[in-house]
């Protein structure tokens, strides 16, 4: 979603925003704009499409001033373009905002009767008219702020500066994330601790309805009430360096990469190597009362949830369902008081997914499992697991996903053990196949060579299919996914029984059919269906073992040859080739791999 980032210091601020707002672009956005003050003069730069283009209005018309906020905007009120694109400025106050102001047309139609003028089609713009229209009356910044943010209804982040003040920096939060970054004679504003890593370590992150006063040395808090309240000062564990793509084209691709490496930091954190036991670290509540199992998420996350349902139904016996966060908050569902609610996010700001964790709260836990440890699901939720991916600035998730599913495939072992649906030597079985992934999927890795060629049969493709049973259906949404996420091919996903229930239909020769079999339980059904689809003209990609190649392998248009894993650590392995078959199909079409068309990292409104 949308990205923020405001200073007020010593330094000239337009370049330090500019730097940033590149930090954010990993957030997905379709135009960028800055403003400073200089003696009471607001200036202001804004541009549709990319940063770049920005930039070269700053390089030929520089901002100056030591104060200033930026914004790369996710366009949802108004078209993308420079008219509508952040910050809004009138002559008092300049505004950037995430999120979504719901009666920004009872606002507008208020202002536009005193007499007002708009410029853009955004639902945004009514904040500094408000703003400006309190000021007006007599009210300091302060004031008018506080008065304005009582009169929205929404999602919000904001930073406002002001002409009369060029060192006043104020930001305000209800719902998408903002921090507080702390310098020397210096004080900034962003999105989040990425936006800050090339600025400062030390950050505070507003809680909801907070807002807060900044001037280059100080920082004073106030809750929803108007109240002074304090904020934890924290340490961000980013930095520039752990942002950056290293030597890789992508950050998609070296995210593809870093998995061997953080599947393995991930698991280290709960599986003891040497004993094999099985710990979570923080668990505050008791796994033996529990009687069902609900999971809820969004996107990819939704696919990893997919994947532990198949695990907690079939290892630890338990009841469970799985939603997805924007239809079950929507549905007056009931919630079982000896039950437990799973949340899961890469960001841990999701929009639907921290309403669904806040409705359930109120009646059992709720574990968190999420990537980033200063985030909402983290703070809020009643027990936390983290996922140890590190930052991933790709927008299409890779090394996010297979470390929930690492993370999912250990909770499934303790709560197997503690239901006593598995005894102590089958536990210890199951850590010792976890420990072995990292190297497994590294061997994977070394097919892409052979990938990169077979996609380059796919990039004329309008429509593809992926089939798969048991978790190998929840890989393929995945893997459909990712092709649709990047490479802009219509792609989607089928169990594989389902193929005669319709989706048949659609194939001929020009349709590739991705099959993930692994030769488990399963395969011989799955086979049956990859005849069927053979049989039609469908252009067969086989994703399986040498067990499944010797079998059916002859049949495929081409194959992609997996090492031999236990049907319990699968999904880990085969979300590697449909990550890496997409993104090639990508690159070879020309599309923006990082940053596809109309998407966001994370969707911190609805």
């Amino acid at each position: 979603m949308c990205g923020i980032i405001g200073i007020t210091g010593k330094r000239e601020a337009a370049p330090l925003i500019l730097s940033g707002l590149q930090k954010l672009e990993y957030r997905g956005y379709d135009s960028a704009g800055i403003a400073t003050i200089t003696g009471s003069q607001i200036n202001c730069a804004r541009a549709s499409g990319k940063l770049i283009n920005l930039a070269k209005q700053l390089e030929q018309s520089p901002l100056p001033g030591t104060i200033g906020i930026g914004h790369t905007r996710w366009a949802t009120h108004g078209a993308p373009n420079e008219t509508n694109a952040h910050p809004h400025i009138t002559k008092k106050v300049a505004v950037v905002h995430n999120g979504i102001i719901e009666n920004f047309r009872e606002l507008r139609d208020e202002l536009s009767a005193l007499g007002y003028k708009f410029a853009s089609q955004t639902d945004t713009e009514v904040v500094p008219v408000l703003i400006t229209h309190f000021l007006d009356k007599g009210l300091t910044p302060r004031d008018a702020v506080s008065e304005t943010l009582k009169r929205l209804h929404g999602a919000y982040a904001l930073a406002f500066i002001f002409a009369e003040q060029p060192d006043l920096l104020i930001a305000a939060r209800n719902g998408p994330p903002l921090a507080v970054g702390y310098g020397d004679g210096e004080m900034f504003v962003g999105s989040d601790a990425i936006a800050l890593s090339l600025l400062t370590s030390k950050v505070t992150y507003l809680e909801d309805g907070d807002w807060v006063i900044l001037t280059p040395n100080s920082a004073e808090f106030f809750d929803k009430d108007d109240k002074t309240v304090k904020r934890a000062i924290t340490t961000s564990g980013y930095n520039s360096a752990s942002v950056g793509k290293d030597n890789y084209s992508h950050y998609m691709k070296k995210e593809i990469h870093d998995q061997p490496a953080v599947v393995g930091e991930t698991l280290k954190m709960f599986i003891n190597p040497v004993t094999l036991d099985i710990n979570l670290p923080g668990l505050t509540f008791d796994l033996k009362g529990i009687e069902r199992v609900q999971l809820i998420a969004c996107g990819t996350s939704f696919y990893a949830a997919n994947v532990a349902k198949y695990w907690l139904e079939s290892i630890a016996r338990i009841p469970v369902e799985i939603d997805i966060a924007s239809e079950y908050r929507y549905r007056n569902p009931v919630v079982d008081k000896k039950g437990l609610t799973i949340v899961i996010s890469q960001s841990g700001e999701t929009a639907d997914t921290l309403a669904v964790l806040r409705f359930v709260k109120q009646t059992h836990p709720v574990l968190g499992i999420v990537n980033v440890p200063e985030s909402s699901v983290a703070r809020e939720a009643s027990s936390v697991l983290y996922t140890y991916a590190g930052p991933e600035i790709g927008v299409a998730s890779t090394k996010a996903f297979t470390t929930q599913l690492a993370t999912l495939a250990c909770f499934t072992i303790a709560l197997a053990k503690t239901r006593g649906t598995i005894d102590e030597k089958r536990s210890r079985e199951l850590c010792g196949l976890l420990l072995e992934t990292p190297a497994q999927m590294a061997d994977i890795l070394a097919l892409d060579t052979q990938i990169h060629a077979l996609a380059g049969n796919m990039t004329h493709a309008r429509d593809m299919l992926y089939i798969g049973r048991g978790t190998s259906y929840a890989i393929a949404m995945e893997g459909a996914l990712k092709m649709k996420e990047i490479s802009y091919i219509h792609a989607e996903a089928y169990a594989a029984g389902e193929l005669k229930h319709g989706p048949i239909a659609l194939i001929d020769e020009r349709m590739p059919v991705i099959v993930l079999a692994p030769s488990d339980s399963l395969f011989e059904k799955t086979a049956s269906n990859l005849q069927e689809a053979a049989a039609r003209g469908g252009k067969i990609v086989l994703v399986s073992d040498e067990k499944g190649m010797d079998i059916i392998g002859e049949v495929a248009t081409a194959t992609i040859k997996m090492p031999e894993a236990d049907p319990f650590v699968a999904p880990l392995l085969y979300s590697l080739p449909v990550q890496i078959l997409a993104y090639h199909v990508a690159v070879l079409k020309g599309t923006d791999v990082d940053q596809p068309r109309n998407l966001a990292k994370s969707v911190t409104v609805e």
